[in-house]
């Protein structure tokens, strides 16, 4: 096994193009690291340049302890799971799974008739392994099946067993779960989780879904314009994000931000937004940005219906009015639309609540989890 490391690596297409910008970034040995960002970040294109697809402008990529820049794609030892399967559409499953196999392991015609004994227990090798991925995975009963025979979930088996069986230093994996329906996905990712601990190969997985980002990620690196933002653990990316883009684009909904101004006030720090005006609580930094404009951020699961029962004891000092626009039922839950003054805020509500559409309701902040970010830079205050 192996980690990788970026140093400093550019990749510029055309004249001025930099889809990956000076990005430094080391996946340890056995990680399952995620790279996520919106299309066009850059993600990809770092991918592929460990798989020795996109060549760097600039730094250098590391396998291990070993410089791979100048390295033939073939020569790496990585395994790469695209997109869209990549199948050979005329081989049935077991040689798709066993044609990597052969290529590296069976030297030709040739040599298989000059070594016939060698040959024949490299094949029975290759053949204990194409059935041993096939039933970790669970496709064994379709070994002698097309591509053109499976279902979407069953191809990406193929070529997660096509990556598995040649037990590389490294994965790759390119969005492997976006043609997969909502339910298969959720299912695949579990499965690609115990694989990930049983194997215990590091791996780099690309996604721009923030949810998979989230639940499969040891840590998640999120990208930006080919420059990396932040990288942590999810639930330190969640907690602590270090600007506004990254507040924004990790969380299912959407962080609110409302644009405020810190405050002090009888030796207290506020964060006044107008209709919002709260004590800033936990956050030492703030002292330092009084009289700053700020952008303040309040995750929709951190506002609580004030007539419910919850953790957060509705005070003078942590409470709003405002009017429901929309409900959207969610089983577990509902999201507001909530207009108050100027402002529009999402809202998670759990079930139970009474607050009805075009009615106004008090909701209660939770304070020590408001985020406070510098209007001008974007990058977090605390």
């Amino acid at each position: 096994m192996a980690g990788v490391s970026f140093r400093n690596v550019t990749k510029v297409f055309g004249k001025d193009v930099k889809a990956v910008n000076n990005l430094t970034l080391d996946i340890r040995d056995q990680e399952f690291m995620v790279l996520v960002g919106p299309s066009g970040c850059g993600k990809t294109t770092a991918l592929r340049m460990v798989a020795g697809l996109e060549e760097a402008t600039e730094g250098d990529i590391l396998i291990g302890d070993v410089r791979v820049n100048d390295v033939p794609p073939k020569d790496r030892d990585i395994a790469m799971v695209f997109q869209n399967y990549a199948l050979y559409p005329h081989m049935n499953v077991y040689d798709n799974i066993a044609f990597g196999l052969r290529l590296r392991e069976l030297k030709g015609f040739v040599w298989q008739l000059t070594h016939w004994n060698e040959a024949r227990e490299i094949k029975k090798d290759i053949d204990r392994r194409v059935r041993e991925t096939a039933a970790m995975l669970g496709i064994e009963g379709y070994l002698n099946r097309r591509p053109k025979e499976l279902s979407g979930g069953q191809r990406q088996r193929v070529a997660l067993g096509r990556a598995i069986v040649r037990k590389p230093k490294v994965f790759l994996m390119d969005e492997p779960l976006s043609n997969l329906d909502a339910k298969l996905r959720v299912q695949t990712r579990a499965e690609l989780i115990r694989l990930h601990r049983s194997l215990g190969i590091t791996t780099i997985y690309v996604t721009h879904d923030q949810v998979e980002a989230m639940t499969m990620g040891q840590r998640i690196a999120i990208m930006r314009d080919g420059v990396l933002q932040q990288c942590d653990k999810p639930e330190v990316v969640y907690q602590k994000p270090a600007n506004r883009f990254v507040a924004g684009f990790i969380g299912s909904p959407p962080m609110n931000f409302l644009e405020a101004k810190l405050v002090e006030e009888g030796g207290q720090v506020w964060v006044d937004a107008g209709e919002f005006r709260f004590p800033v609580v936990g956050n030492g930094a703030a002292k330092d940005a009084v009289g700053k404009d700020v952008l303040m951020g309040i995750r929709p699961e951190s506002i609580f219906d004030a007539s419910l029962e919850s953790h957060v004891k509705p005070t003078d000092f942590n409470t709003f009015v405002a009017k429901v626009d929309v409900l959207e039922p969610l089983g577990h839950e509902y999201v507001a639309y909530l207009k108050c003054g100027k402002h529009n805020l999402l809202a998670s509500i759990e079930t139970g609540t009474k607050i009805a559409i075009d009615q106004e309701a008090r909701f209660v902040v939770n304070l020590e989890q408001i985020h406070i970010f510098d209007k001008e830079t974007e990058v977090a205050i605390r």
